[in-house]
């Protein structure tokens, strides 16, 4: 006998997504926003996955499907927050495209986020992972940029061919992360002036 297929009832359209970021894009921002939160106020020892999913409304398995760790999370949390305002600028000058970067760093650096590097990179004197996930998710990115820049600087006359990059970016961002973590001087605009302009001339040709 033959069977008859099922009939399907008919029942209400989906209704249609509505505007705005899909959930999932809403739930990662969520995370990220915690983690600096709570890192700011708490500092990273205090720092826990489950009070970061309690915070940004999600479950840890939500955490644990973008990032394998706290370590890695924290990064990434302190990389998105800074990326569109430490990216290098293209003014045709090197010196003015190095200093420019540098003040919008500085500027962090004073700012309530400034503790969050600090509470990172004290925390990462004694947590190999999180040091490597510092370099990975926000030093390397930004060393690419710069190394660009430079190459721009080359290209176009202002620096020397066969400059070391690694040498000349270090001697530009040591005196800062210097001054940021010791404190002994004041990290200010008018010693950024002075230290890109000392740097930058012993690399011209």
């Amino acid at each position: 006998m033959k069977q008859r297929a099922p009939v399907r009832k008919k029942g209400r359209k989906a209704a249609p997504r509505g505007p705005g970021r899909p959930r999932s894009e809403r739930a990662r921002s969520a995370i990220l926003r915690s983690t600096l939160r709570l890192l700011q106020s708490g500092g990273f020892p205090n720092l826990s996955i489950e009070a970061i999913a309690a915070d940004a409304n999600v479950s840890k398995a939500t955490v644990y499907r973008w990032w394998s760790s706290k370590a890695v999370l924290v990064a990434d949390a302190f990389s998105a927050s800074s990326e569109l305002e430490l990216r290098f600028p293209d003014t045709g000058s090197v010196k003015r495209d190095i200093t420019l970067q540098i003040k919008r760093l500085i500027r962090i650096f004073r700012s309530p986020r400034g503790k969050i590097v600090a509470a990172l990179l004290g925390a990462g004197q004694f947590d190999p992972e999180l040091i490597l996930a510092f370099r990975e998710r926000f030093l390397w990115p930004r060393r690419r940029q710069a190394y660009k820049t430079l190459e721009r600087g080359i290209e176009r006359g202002e620096i020397r061919a066969g400059t070391d990059l690694d040498l000349a970016l270090d001697s530009l961002y040591g005196p800062i992360y210097m001054r940021f973590l010791i404190g002994h001087d004041d990290l200010s605009e008018s010693f950024v002036d002075e230290l890109c302009r000392i740097v930058l001339r012993g690399l011209r040709p």
